[in-house]
């Protein structure tokens, strides 16, 4: 069996952080701010998360939060939706509380808490459990009302990929008659001959290309509630549980995706709730990381057999 650790160490740029690893995946988790998960990989393997080492200023200072300006860091984060000014960019530069909260030699639990937000007067905790022999890490992501009013939201956790990083959506498939059963959401800046993109009859995929600095954004109501990411020898699954009877944002989108010059998002989103003072919300995803050499074409027929053989499609795909 697999030691667990979550141990505190000084990472030359972005200053203290935890270590959470058992012998087969390795992640960081920032702890000067957040929280973000800013590294995460299998063990001895390069980081698949991007990072920005010059902490660019995402949007311009807010003077509703003094004057901050939220820094992009890279990473894994929890953020709000809809994207609004100024509720969602919040500069999350305050050092973040840790705690293990669950340990013995099979599993453990740390929680990472950040301070109330001030003016939204919201509190997020991200909660990341991993087991002794697994591929897998389980992520829950809380969000807190902690003013004195209802507020209207919906969770949203954006993973940014690393360089040369190529994903594939599975397309919904669910048999609705005569009513669509896809819903695609396309941003202004987004074209839809992209040379980054593929659409495909079962599957998306979107390629991250250096030399390509226009943005391409697309969301969609992805109902099988995965998505696979190619990069440096792994592939990354992100697993998360749309609920198809309920409102989410952006015209239906259960999850979205975005690229540019440097890195590729994958973003899973929550449904929209109403929390009254003191209520939370989770939002949760399951990781895995297998070792993958392959890097798919957008033939689907390889795609999936790349797939299969790292996650069972049921009776869906």
């Amino acid at each position: 069996m697999n030691k667990l650790e979550a141990v505190k160490i000084s990472d030359p740029v972005f200053g203290s952080c935890v270590k959470l690893t058992n012998g087969l995946v390795e992640l960081l988790v920032t702890v000067d701010f957040g929280p973000r998960v800013i590294s995460c990989s299998l063990s001895g393997y390069e980081n698949l998360f991007y990072q920005d080492l010059s902490f660019s200023a995402l949007g311009s200072p807010q003077p509703e939060f003094g004057g901050e300006t939220l820094k992009l860091y890279g990473g894994h984060r929890i953020w709000i939706s809809p994207e609004i000014l100024p509720r969602c960019y919040y500069p999350d530069s305050a050092p973040v509380n840790w705690e293990k909260t669950y340990e013995d030699e099979d599993t453990l639990t740390v929680d990472f808490t950040a301070p109330v937000e001030k003016v939204n007067l919201i509190q997020k905790k991200m909660s990341i459990t991993i087991e002794a022999d697994s591929n897998g890490v389980r992520l829950e992501h809380m969000i807190k009302n902690c003013g004195l009013w209802e507020i209207e939201l919906a969770p949203w956790c954006i993973t940014m990929m690393a360089p040369g990083s190529k994903e594939v959506i599975p397309m919904p498939a669910r048999s609705t008659g005569l009513l669509s059963n896809r819903h695609i959401a396309l941003w202004d800046y987004s074209e839809m001959n992209d040379h980054r993109v593929y659409w495909g009859k079962d599957f998306i995929t979107l390629t991250q290309d250096p030399g390509t600095a226009q943005p391409f954004k697309l969301g969609l109501n992805n109902e099988d509630g995965w998505v696979a990411i190619f990069n440096k020898g792994q592939v990354f699954f992100k697993h998360f549980e749309p609920e198809l009877d309920e409102l989410y944002p952006d015209d239906g989108c259960t999850y979205e995706t975005y690229t540019n010059e440097k890195m590729l998002e994958a973003e899973s989103l929550g449904h929209y709730v109403i929390l009254a003072p003191g209520e939370s919300v989770l939002h949760s995803e399951d990781w895995e990381i297998y070792k993958e050499p392959r890097v798919p074409s957008d033939d689907e027929a390889e795609i999936r057999k790349i797939i299969a053989e790292h996650l069972d499609f049921g009776d869906g795909k």
